[in-house]
């Protein structure tokens, strides 16, 4: 790793360090909360993603609508939320964001879709996934019938173990990254930050930090007006919403298809995106941008050397991001992704050898040597204040849940390959697991290699459809060692987490399945009244039917899609690019970048991101100091508040608008 790197690194390490004292966080007021966000919070997520797809600004919503209102209240009750208290909050409207039940409403769709008709899916889909489509249409659009009890039982279960979970390998990730390689975390003080902001009381207060997230919240609230509010609030009104700004981006593929043939090219209009550039390590954005050119330089060659075959200049922005990936991309992906792991695996190997170099320096100079603790003494060695618990423990939680998985399948599906996903447990998943929270602790993002289970089902010879609905994850932790980063950040101690599980998960069972059936009962799923779910089930419907029918006799478009040469292509890229930086002590941050950046399905937020951080590094630091940074974190949580608050009041307005409807006429 570079000096200059080193430096950076460290900037965002200290933007914000934990308190001296960790205190537990759950009380009644957080209980009041949890059933504030089951039924009030959950349906309008549920609402708005089939509505326009935009999960984020709802999660902004839960998050920051929840802490305002109870913050509020504590104080005109002459009483303060603790840190730790609104953490938890904080904490439970993230379990809210995902409605487990509502995959029961692409399941109902995808068991009656002609595609699933059309190539012989439909009828060998099992019935623990979602009943035939003779039973459903008898029934009606209800879910309370003897025909959807397994489903719904099996995700209620999946609930409770996945939870049981979250304590397990990512929390050893979370204890290696953050105490033993001390990774800075660049956005996990943008979440800290506005908890923070929120909790100040008169004697701690600090002004700036509460002016700046007002100004992000003045941000978000008018930009959340014309982004989301006009389009859902009309959407209630006219056939058709009215949107002044293009959600989610405005195509130019076919464009510019003869200037830069076979490239996806779009451009998002999300101010969010700006700003979130001005927050992220500069050299990660710089990175990403480098992705895309790359893309837009290398097309047009594979394009002309007859690579990209698949591609045809009437395609649009997604097909040609899928086409592409068939030709060339997703080998090449894969490839690269290999390569960020190893690189990941060779700091951790490059940091012991120079503190064993430092070491023997010392001995044979015979001078003092500060020494460290070993990485394995702190990885082992527990935080009593923090309140950790062994990371023996964790691996236990681990196998044990691995181990369910792998059962049930076996049990679910007679001839399961589990030979593989005993592989998966034991070596893959920890793998990758580690580069995500690896790449998560450098630059805020994850890793993932597409197309794992779909590779795994179709080189294990199985026959049949129905493995494809096997319950077996094969999981990434690498994002649980982030929300841990801000539960420290914030003076928590892990105790107020498990037992928020405790009293959330059931409200969350419970709530997820009642709205569930409310929107089902408003209107057909998909259908004119939630226009994303009508325009994109169409073409997952598609895309997971011509999948599944890869294990049916017939060819497969992952044998067709996978080459060989561009996988090691990509691996020995990535290798090579890595040494020639070090070589020179250039950022290495740039080739983590290139990952997410390189066939990024929305390079036009890219682009946003990159003059954030172009203005946020040669304009607003040179002016006011690094101190930008702190402030940078404080706005953005302030825009996600705003953008929220939009989301909130738009969606209420329109889920009370359908649901009187039918009494009016």
């Amino acid at each position: 790793m570079s000096r200059a790197e080193d430096r950076e690194l460290e900037r965002y390490r200290n933007l914000m360090l934990p308190p001296e004292t960790y205190e537990d966080g759950f009380t009644w007021k957080t209980a009041i909360g949890a059933l504030f966000l089951g039924f009030v919070m959950m349906p309008a997520s549920m609402y708005l993603a089939l509505f326009a797809g935009s999960g984020a600004h709802i999660g902004a919503a839960a998050r920051w609508v929840t802490i305002i209102i109870f913050a509020e209240i504590a104080r005109r009750s002459l009483k303060e939320l603790r840190m730790q208290e609104v953490y938890v909050l904080y904490y439970m409207a993230g379990l809210t964001l995902a409605s487990p039940f509502q995959g029961l409403l692409w399941n109902q769709y995808y068991v009656q879709s002609e595609y699933a008709r059309a190539m012989g899916v439909a009828q060998d889909i099992p019935p623990w996934f979602a009943p035939s489509a003779d039973q459903i249409e008898a029934a009606g659009r209800t879910f309370f019938t003897r025909a959807w009890l397994p489903p719904i039982l099996l995700t209620s279960l999946a609930v409770i173990i996945h939870r049981l979970d979250h304590y397990g390998l990512g929390y050893v990730l979370y204890r290696i990254t953050n105490d033993v390689e001390k990774l800075p975390f660049p956005f996990a003080p943008v979440d800290a930050s506005g908890i923070m902001a929120l909790t100040e009381s008169k004697e701690n207060r600090q002004p700036w930090r509460w002016r700046w997230f007002s100004i992000g919240g003045m941000l978000g609230l008018v930009f959340g007006f014309f982004y989301i509010g006009i389009p859902a609030v009309t959407g209630a009104f006219l056939a058709k919403p009215i949107r002044l700004i293009p959600i989610p981006w405005v195509d130019f593929t076919e464009q510019f298809s003869r200037v830069f043939p076979a490239t996806p090219i779009n451009l998002t209009f999300d101010l969010g995106a700006f700003l979130l550039g001005t927050v992220m390590p500069f050299w990660a954005v710089i990175g990403g941008a480098f992705g895309v050119l790359f893309t837009m330089i290398l097309n047009p060659f594979l394009h002309a050397r007859g690579i990209l075959t698949n591609w045809t200049p009437q395609m649009q922005f997604i097909d040609t991001v899928f086409s592409n990936s068939v030709d060339f991309y997703l080998s090449f992906s894969v490839g690269l992704t290999i390569a960020v792991t190893l690189i990941s695996f060779w700091k951790i190997f490059e940091t012991l050898l120079k503190k064993r170099r430092e070491k023997q320096h010392a001995s044979l100079s015979n001078a003092p040597f500060q020494a460290e603790p070993s990485a394995w003494r702190r990885l082992v060695t527990n935080n009593v204040k923090r309140g950790d618990f062994s990371i023996f423990i964790a691996l236990g939680i681990y196998l044990f849940t691995s181990a369910f998985w792998i059962i049930l399948s076996c049990i679910l599906v007679p001839g399961f390959p589990w030979p593989f996903f005993v592989f998966y447990a034991i070596v893959y998943t920890p793998l990758i697991s580690y580069a995500s929270a690896k790449l998560e602790g450098l630059c805020g993002q994850h890793v993932t290699i597409p197309l794992i289970r779909e590779a795994t089902y179709i080189l294990s010879g199985y026959r049949g459809v129905r493995i494809w609905f096997a319950p077996a994850p094969i999981p990434n932790y690498g994002f649980a060692a982030k929300e841990f980063r801000v539960m420290e950040l914030c003076g928590t101690k892990i105790v107020s987490q498990i037992k928020t599980q405790i009293i959330v998960v059931p409200i969350i069972i419970i709530a997820s399945l009642i709205f569930s059936q409310v929107l089902w009962q408003m209107a057909p799923v998909p259908s004119e009244a939630y226009p994303f779910a009508q325009m994109m089930w169409d073409l997952q419907a598609k895309n997971a039917s011509l999948t599944y029918s890869a294990t049916m006799e017939g060819g497969s478009l992952f044998m067709e899609a996978w080459k060989w040469r561009w996988f090691f292509t990509g691996t020995v890229s990535g290798v090579f690019t890595y040494a020639f930086l070090a070589l020179f002590n250039l950022p290495t941050l740039l080739i983590f970048g290139m990952v997410r950046g390189l066939g990024e399905s929305y390079p036009g937020a890219l682009i946003l991101q990159l003059c954030g951080a172009l203005v946020g590094r040669f304009y607003i630091r040179k002016r006011i100091g690094d101190v930008w940074l702190k402030y940078a974190t404080v706005l953005m949580a302030g825009f996600s508040c705003g953008m929220g608050l939009t989301a909130m009041v738009s969606i209420a307005i329109t889920i009370l608008t359908k649901m009187i409807a039918p009494l009016l006429y």
